[in-house]
C-alpha cells in the first residue's frame, strides 16, 4: 500500500512536469490553427496519454526498487563494519589485559604486535597502530589508578573524620578468650591440681587528642581487676555482676617546636622505653614522668638510623612514718634510663639495640601489698588497694602478730586469782620485706629481616636481664621464728625460699615470622623464657607465666588476620618452676599447660 501511494504521487508529479514541458515558443502558432484541426488532433492525444503514464510508473517503480536494493546493500555493509568494530574492540580489550599484566611496557607492546599480526591477517594492523593503542591503554590505566588512589584517599579521610571529633580521635579493642589449664603441681593423689577452664574478656577504649603542634594527650579505659596492674582481663564469674571499667592511662605529652628531638610525657603513661615481658608486662601502664631525647637519621647517614636517650621517674606508692613526731612520707619509685640505637646493616637487615637500668627505690611496700592481697584485711598504710595478680616468687620475709587475751578469774575453792592467756587466732601482717633490692640491668637486641615474601618478615629478639642487687637486703631482715609477750605472739616466716645471690639472671629468646597488618595475614611465633628467682621484680613482669620468677617457660603463638580489624589467635604456654633447692626425694613439678583461644575485634 505504501509503495502504491508513492507511485501515484510520483506519477502525478511527472504528468504535471510533462504538461509544462509542452508550453513554449510554438504555443501561439498552435493557437492560430483551425478548430477542426484542433478537434482532429484531440482524440489521438487522449489515446496516447495512457501508454505514457504507464511507462513513467514503471520507471519510478524501477528506481524505487533500485533505491531499496541500494539501502539493503548499505545496511549489510554497516552490519559488516559493526562486526569488524566489535572484533577490533575485543582484540583491543585482549591487548589491554596483556598490557596490564606485562612487567615492561615495551616488551608487552612488542609481544602484542607479533600476536596482532598473526591473528588479524587481512586487518593489517601495524606495529605503530598497536603501539598507539598501547599508549592510549597505558594512559587510561594511569587515569584509572589515579582515580582509585583519589577514591581510597577520600575513603580513608572519611573514615578518619568518622573516628575523630575535633582534635579527638577514638580507638579500642574487644577480646574474648577461652582458657583451659592442664596439669600443675602434684598432690598426694594426683598431678592435676590446677585443671580448670575459664572464659575471659578484655575491653579497652582510647581517646587521644592533639591540641597543637606542641601538646597532645589522651586517656584510656579498660576492664579488669582493680587490684591487678598487669592484666586487663575480666573472668566471667561473680554471678553475672557488673564488671568494673577503670582509667588505664591518662597522660599529656609536650614536644617543644623549638627543639623537636625533646619529648616530655607525664601522668599514667605508656612505657617510654622499649622492653619485653621478661621485665615489664604488656598491660601495665606506669605512672610518673619521662623525658626522651631522640634523633632520626635519613638514608644518607651511614648505618645508624636512630639514636635516643630516655630518662624516667615512676613512683608507685608512699609510706608515712608511724613512730615519734616524724610524720613525713617516704616515696617508693622506679627511676632509671635507657639508651636506644637502630642500625641499618643492609637493605634486608636492621638491628635495634637497647640498654636500660631500672632502680627500685624502697621496694618493700610491694612485698607488703602482695602479702595483704594474700588474705590480710589490712592495706598498705596509705595505699589504695592490695596488690594482686602476680605469683611473686622472690624471697620475702613476713612478720605476723597475733593478739593474746588475758583473763583473770577467782578460784572458787581457794579464793585466789587465776590468770589465763588465750591467743585470739586472728593474725595481722605487720611487715613484709624482700631479701633482695632491685637494680635491673636490661639489654635487648632485635633483628628485623626482610625475606623475598612481603607477608613473611622475620624477627629475632633476645633479652638478658641481671639484678645487680640480688640478696642485698638480707642484712635488714628480722630473724625467723616466734616471739611471745604478755600481749602478742609475733611470728617471722619466709616465703619463696632462701635468697641466693647467684640466682639473679633472666633470659628471653623470641622468634616471629609473618605479620598482622592486612587481611589474610598470618604470623607464627615461639618464645623461650628462663627466669631465676631474684632476676626480676615479680610483681610487674609477664602475667601469664607459670609463676613470675624461678620459672622455665615455653610459649607458642599463631595469629590469623581474618579481616582488617578481626583477628583469631592461639597461644600455648607450657611452664614449671625451676625446682632448685627442693627437698631430697621430692619429684619435680610437672609442666602446667595453659591454652588461650582468642577472637579480637579492633575499632
Amino acid at each position: 500500500m505504501r509503495r502504491t501511494w508513492i507511485a501515484l504521487l510520483l506519477s502525478a508529479l511527472v504528468t504535471v512536469t510533462a504538461s509544462r514541458a509542452t508550453d513554449g515558443p510554438d504555443k501561439e502558432a498552435a493557437a492560430k490553427e483551425a478548430p477542426a484541426q484542433t478537434a482532429a488532433k484531440k482524440r489521438p492525444a487522449t489515446a496516447a496519454k495512457k501508454p505514457a503514464e504507464k511507462s513513467v510508473t514503471d520507471a519510478l517503480s524501477a528506481e524505487v526498487e533500485q533505491l531499496r536494493q541500494m539501502m539493503a546493500r548499505q545496511s549489510q555493509q554497516m552490519e559488516a563494519q559493526q562486526k569488524m568494530m566489535r572484533e577490533q574492540q575485543e582484540k583491543l580489550n585482549a591487548l589491554t589485559e596483556e598490557l596490564r599484566s606485562a612487567q615492561a611496557a615495551a616488551s608487552s607492546a612488542a609481544a602484542a604486535a607479533q600476536e596482532a599480526k598473526a591473528e588479524q591477517g587481512n586487518a593489517k594492523v601495524t606495529e605503530g597502530q598497536l603501539e598507539a593503542v598501547a599508549d592510549a591503554t597505558s594512559d587510561l590505566t594511569k587515569k584509572v589508578a589515579a582515580l582509585d588512589k583519589d577514591y581510597q584517599g577520600e575513603k580513608k579521610s572519611l573514615d578518619g573524620r568518622i573516628k575523630a571529633i575535633g582534635p579527638f580521635s577514638f580507638s579500642g579493642d574487644m577480646r574474648v578468650r577461652d582458657e583451659p589449664f592442664i596439669g600443675g603441681p602434684c598432690t598426694a593423689t594426683n598431678c592435676d591440681s590446677q585443671v580448670r577452664n575459664r572464659m575471659r574478656f578484655r575491653l579497652r577504649f582510647n581517646i587521644n587528642a592533639k591540641f597543637n603542634d606542641d601538646i597532645s594527650g589522651g586517656f584510656s579505659l579498660a576492664s579488669g581487676d582493680l587490684n591487678d596492674p598487669i592484666s586487663t582481663n575480666q573472668t566471667d564469674i561473680q554471678f553475672y555482676a557488673r564488671k568494673p571499667i577503670a582509667i588505664d592511662r591518662a597522660f599529656v605529652t609536650y614536644t617543644p617546636h623549638q627543639f623537636k628531638p625533646l619529648v616530655f610525657t607525664g601522668g599514667k603513661i605508656a612505657y617510654p622505653f622499649y622492653r619485653t615481658e621478661l621485665v615489664w608486662d604488656n598491660d601495665l601502664n606506669p605512672e610518673g614522668v619521662a623525658q626522651t631525647l631522640q634523633w632520626n637519621f635519613h638514608d644518607s647517614t651511614p648505618v645508624i638510623r636512630r639514636f635516643a636517650v630516655v630518662g624516667f621517674a615512676l613512683p608507685f606508692t608512699e609510706l608515712q612514718h608511724t613512730t615519734g613526731v616524724n610524720r613525713s612520707r617516704v616515696e617508693s619509685e622506679v627511676y632509671g634510663g635507657q639508651v636506644q640505637a637502630v642500625w641499618q646493616l643492609g637493605s634486608w637487615l636492621r638491628l635495634s639495640t637497647y640498654g636500660a637500668f631500672y632502680n627500685y627505690h624502697n621496694p618493700d611496700p610491694i612485698a607488703f601489698a602482695t602479702a595483704v592481697a594474700g588474705g590480710n584485711p589490712q592495706t598498705p598504710l596509705n595505699g589504695l588497694l592490695p596488690l594482686a595478680g602476680a605469683s611473686v616468687q622472690n624471697s620475702i620475709t613476713t612478720t605476723t602478730v597475733t593478739n593474746i587475751v588475758t583473763d583473770v578469774d577467782t578460784d572458787l575453792v581457794t579464793g585466789l586469782p587465776v590468770t589465763t592467756t588465750t591467743a585470739t587466732g586472728v593474725k595481722t601482717i605487720t611487715n613484709a620485706q624482700f631479701a633482695s633490692k632491685f637494680g635491673l640491668l636490661d639489654a635487648i637486641a632485635r633483628f628485623d629481616i626482610k625475606t623475598p615474601y612481603a607477608r613473611l618478615p622475620l624477627v629475632v629478639l633476645g633479652d638478658y636481664v641481671q639484678n645487680t642487687r640480688a640478696c642485698a637486703n638480707v642484712g635488714n631482715l628480722p630473724a625467723l621464728g616466734t616471739t611471745t609477750t604478755a600481749a602478742t605472739i609475733t611470728t617471722v616466716t619466709r616465703a619463696g625460699g632462701a635468697c641466693f645471690s647467684r640466682e639473679r639472671r633472666g633470659y628471653w629468646l623470641e622468634g616471629r615470622i609473618g605479620r598482622q597488618s592486612e587481611a589474610k595475614d598470618i604470623q607464627f611465633a615461639y618464645t623461650r623464657m628462663f627466669i631465676e628467682r631474684e632476676a626480676v621484680m615479680g610483681a610487674f613482669n609477664f602475667s601469664d607465666l607459670r609463676q613470675n620468677s624461678n620459672v622455665s617457660q615455653h610459649r607458642v603463638e599463631v595469629f590469623y588476620q581474618a579481616y582488617k580489624n578481626v583477628q583469631l589467635a592461639f597461644t600455648g604456654l607450657i611452664g614449671r618452676p625451676l625446682n632448685w633447692h627442693v627437698a631430697a626425694g621430692t619429684p619435680p613439678e610437672p609442666w602446667l599447660k595453659r591454652l588461650q583461644f582468642d577472637v579480637i575485634y579492633k575499632f
